[in-house]
Order: structure tokens, then C-alpha cells, then sequence
């Protein structure tokens, strides 16, 4: 191997696609600046370039620039890779982590702890106390976790079908969506509502007024307050043109929701639509199988179905 400004006897030669990963490597702030100096390294010598240059240009001794000109023209683009390196010796065996994220992926009342879900601080004692570990630290344990994106200190929140004809339903809501109803698209002038509502809204009228913002000082909103009442929010949404309607009820059921269907109907372009279909998501228990029907004959019809996901038709 040639010292200095001499010819190397490991000389580059890069594919397109080479090239063009290690350039985006060199001109990238986002990876680690060691393997833009490698990157850089080998398109300077692929360009011909010797050590001693290579060196001045990337700021690195000409050592490195032997090290990894050898290791490109050994091992290919994998060679720019740190390698495995022994490090210290394990001290949790690999058996131990993997029971630790089972635990976490059961729930507590499985193993009679009080709680409603993990924390970093009662998984960690779980482990002690189930014997897996003597002593570990919550940081440790959340580093386990992370390696397989385990988080069971969050959760989300959902609601079990009880209607039995679910799925036959929800598929109908479902095809609507997408402008199908019973196998067949929607024509241009047919229209697909969805509503919803918004229950005991209340209106609460501050005991002192609101102090604005100021040097140093955050915006100060009076604790105390006195109830002005609740109302009920009712909407319809026009679910392909982005329309929305809305109206403030005093309180929800058969007739508040008839009078947003009529709120809809009587206006363009759904007064005079060849068909509009409509469905409300919460409707109250008395209105579980309400339907309210347009015009008949040659005029336009509209189907709205308060029934859990049943649209009308």
C-alpha cells in the first residue's frame, strides 16, 4: 500500500447506484457525521484522489482514509458499517427480556396486581417480585420494551358491537361511503349525509373576568363559574362535499333530530335530489327505528335512519 501521495493499490471503482447512495450519505444532516466522512471518503477516492488529499479535504488522518478505502474495496457499501464489537457481557440473560415483555403484554389482574395498567415502576416490581431479576431499573426495563415498541402504560378506548346484524349493517354504511348502495355507484346528483350529536353541552359563565396575557405572565381564567344551562349539539355532514350543518337543541331525541333533517332538505341541492341517503351514529333509545320519508311519486326521496349504522333507503 502505497504511503503519503502515492498511488493506492486499493483503488474504487462505484456502480450508478453506488454512487448515488454514498452521495446522498454525504450531503444528508439527518445520519451520523461518521459515515458522512466514510461516504466522503470513498467518492474522493473513486474520483482518483490520493490518501494524503483525501485526508487534507475530509479533516482526518490518512490512517482512516487507508482503513476505510480498504474496507469499501473489501466488503462493498455493507464495509462503511461500524462492526459488532463484544462490549460488556451480558447481564440479563435473553430468556429474562423476553419474560419481561410477556408480562407487559398481559394484563395486571394476571398476575393480581391492583392496577388497571403496566407502569414502567409496577412492571419493574413485578419483576422483582416474580423472581426473574433481583434488581433492575426502570430505565432498563423501558429500553427492553422499546425494542419491540411495547407500551403498556398507554391504551385506547373502543366499543364491543352488541347488534348482532353488526357487520351486515356496518357494511352498508361502509358502501355508502365509498358511493355504492346494494351494488350499485351513486349517481352525480345523489347525496350521502351523516349525523351525529353532541349531548349536555354547558354554557358556564365566569364568576370574575378573564385577565389577558402579559410580560412574563400567562392569560388567568377565574376558577369559579356559575351554570348557564346545557345544550345539545346536533350535525350533518355532507360526507363527499365537505357541507356541514349544524343547530343548538335544548335537548335531543325524536323531534330535534327531525327538525335537522328538515334543516338539510329544505335546501339545495338536497330538496331537489334524486335520492339522499342519511344515518345518525348516536341516536337516542326512542328513536332507534324512526324513519322519516320524502315525497313519493316522481318527486325526490330521502331515507333517514336513526338505527345504529342503518342507513335508510
Amino acid at each position: 500500500m502505497a504511503r503519503g501521495g502515492g498511488r493506492s493499490r486499493f483503488q474504487i471503482s462505484l456502480r450508478a447506484s453506488e454512487r448515488r447512495a454514498l452521495k446522498r450519505v454525504a450531503r444528508s444532516q439527518a445520519v451520523p457525521h461518521r459515515q458522512v466522512v466514510r461516504a466522503r471518503i470513498v467518492l474522493d477516492a473513486a474520483a482518483g484522489l490520493p490518501n494524503a488529499l483525501i485526508a487534507r479535504r475530509v479533516g482526518v488522518a490518512p490512517n482512516t482514509v487507508r482503513k476505510w478505502r480498504k474496507r469499501f474495496c473489501t466488503h462493498g457499501y455493507a464495509g462503511l458499517r461500524d462492526r459488532p464489537r463484544p462490549g460488556r457481557p451480558r447481564v440479563f440473560a435473553a430468556a429474562v427480556v423476553a419474560e419481561v415483555k410477556a408480562i407487559a403484554c398481559e394484563l395486571p389482574a394476571t398476575h393480581n396486581v391492583p392496577v388497571s395498567r403496566w407502569s414502567l415502576a409496577e412492571l419493574r416490581a413485578e419483576v422483582i417480585a416474580s423472581g426473574l431479576a433481583a434488581e433492575v431499573s426502570t430505565a432498563t426495563v423501558r429500553r427492553w420494551l422499546c425494542q419491540d415498541a411495547i407500551r403498556p402504560w398507554q391504551h385506547r378506548s373502543w366499543i364491543f358491537p352488541r347488534d348482532p346484524d353488526f357487520a351486515a349493517k356496518a357494511a352498508r354504511v361502509l358502501d355508502l361511503y365509498a358511493r355504492v348502495f346494494r351494488g350499485e355507484a351513486l349517481a352525480a346528483g345523489e347525496y350521502v349525509i351523516s349525523a351525529d350529536e353532541k349531548t349536555s353541552i354547558q354554557a358556564r359563565c365566569r364568576c370574575h373576568r378573564t385577565l389577558p396575557p402579559g410580560r412574563t405572565r400567562v392569560m388567568r381564567v377565574e376558577h369559579e363559574y356559575e351554570r348557564g344551562g346545557a345544550l345539545a349539539s346536533l350535525a350533518a355532514w355532507d360526507i363527499h362535499r365537505a357541507r356541514l350543518f349544524g343547530r343548538c337543541e335544548p335537548a335531543t331525541g325524536i323531534e330535534p333530530f327531525g327538525r335537522l333533517v328538515a334543516q338539510v332538505m329544505t335546501v339545495e341541492p338536497y330538496c331537489s335530489a334524486e335520492r339522499v341517503f342519511g344515518w345518525s351514529t348516536t341516536a337516542a333509545p326512542t328513536a332507534a327505528r324512526h324513519r322519516s320519508t320524502g315525497s313519493s311519486g316522481n318527486g325526490p326521496t330521502c331515507g333517514w335512519s336513526t338505527c345504529r349504522c342503518t342507513p335508510g333507503g
